[in-house]
């Protein structure tokens, strides 16, 4: 046979994080756990007529059900089945709020700073992880809105109340998270370094949401439609 033989071309393989970096996303992925724990619980002693039990399973689902899901959708298993620390940390968070209910439930503000937090955070990690398994960079974002705003969504239905995500009065909720998770989306694309802009994304998140927060901004609703 003459010629050459046609060279097989490869995918490139996925960019895998450095370990210092892995180290850092556990650490933000307990600390938005342990802040939706806690931000669960509370939401659900304030809007409903709950025992320990009830307290320990809400906290325990807006923790821990964003990333369940998001860990399904991406084929693996979730990390909650596969590290104790999550699961310890969701009731640790929920055992707070639990115990310091009487100081915290009649404080509005504590409970949007946990659900902020907990959402910028989320929304990073799952951006990070489906961009390390391989995912685009659009579905990779989506990805990551989902984990932020899913474990809040479920805790949602069980309390018999409108998703967050879905009313017009919650003042940008999955915006901010859409923003966070779309620049390390992008900084990826760009070959940026995964660690400091994973921060980056999740304090934007954060501002953007607690700015909306102050000042009562509120994605477009259809027109003509009556005002709540």
């Amino acid at each position: 046979m003459t010629g050459r033989d046609p060279v097989e071309r490869k995918e490139p393989p996925p960019r895998h994080m450095p370990m210092s970096t892995k180290t850092l996303i556990i650490i933000l992925d307990l600390i938005g756990i342990l802040a939706f724990a806690i931000d669960g619980a509370l939401t659900a002693i304030r809007t409903a007529r709950v025992d320990i039990v009830g307290v320990m399973v809400l906290g325990l689902v807006t923790a821990l059900g964003g990333g369940i899901i998001r860990d399904l959708l991406l084929g693996v298993t979730p990390e909650t089945f596969q590290d104790w620390r999550y699961i310890c940390t969701a009731l640790l968070g929920a055992t707070v709020a639990f115990f310091l209910s009487r100081q915290l439930t009649h404080l509005a503000k504590p409970i949007l700073i946990f659900d902020a937090a907990g959402l910028s955070l989320f929304a990073v990690i799952g951006v990070t992880k489906a961009l390390e398994l391989g995912f685009g960079p659009l579905q990779a974002t989506l990805l990551g809105v989902l984990t932020g705003v899913g474990g809040g969504t479920i805790r949602d239905v069980l309390l018999n109340r409108v998703p967050t995500v879905l009313s017009s009065n919650s003042h940008l909720y999955a915006i901010p998270a859409l923003i966070g998770a779309g620049l390390v989306a992008l900084a990826y694309t760009v070959g940026l370094t995964w660690g400091w802009i994973s921060v980056v994304g999740a304090v934007l998140c954060f501002t953007v949401r607690l700015l909306a927060l102050m000042y009562r901004w509120s994605a477009p609703t259809p027109p003509g439609a009556s005002p709540l």
